[in-house]
């Protein structure tokens, strides 16, 4: 199945603690049905040092966030949107957003 989000991509939250935050997917884990954004689902770690270039103590990172949890937004209309595909007349497949219809791939 093709992807929806893409690494890249302007996300909203939909559901869960951070609701209605807007931020960049860094990564996506299609095996995982995950993704990373940032600025979302912040948690915190206990690292050890790691020599000379890491110190040590609590961290604050992204974790991995369900592709259920989040919406793309449209470039037109700022909001949360749906996708949908389209096959263009030189053959490519695009991503579109639903209520516009603005492509979303480059």
């Amino acid at each position: 199945m093709a992807a929806k989000i893409k690494k890249g991509d302007r996300v909203e939250v939909l559901t869960g603690r951070d609701k209605g935050k807007r931020g960049e997917v860094l990564a996506v884990r299609p095996e995982e049905k995950r993704a990373l954004v940032q600025g979302v689902n912040i948690v915190k770690r206990h690292q050890k040092p790691q020599g000379m270039g890491q110190p040590g103590g609590i961290q604050e990172k992204e974790a991995p966030i369900h592709l259920s949890n989040l919406a793309l937004i449209d470039p037109k209309s700022g909001k949360a949107t749906r996708v949908g595909f389209r096959i263009l007349e030189d053959g490519r497949k695009v991503r579109v957003a639903r209520p516009s219809g603005e492509v979303l791939d480059a």
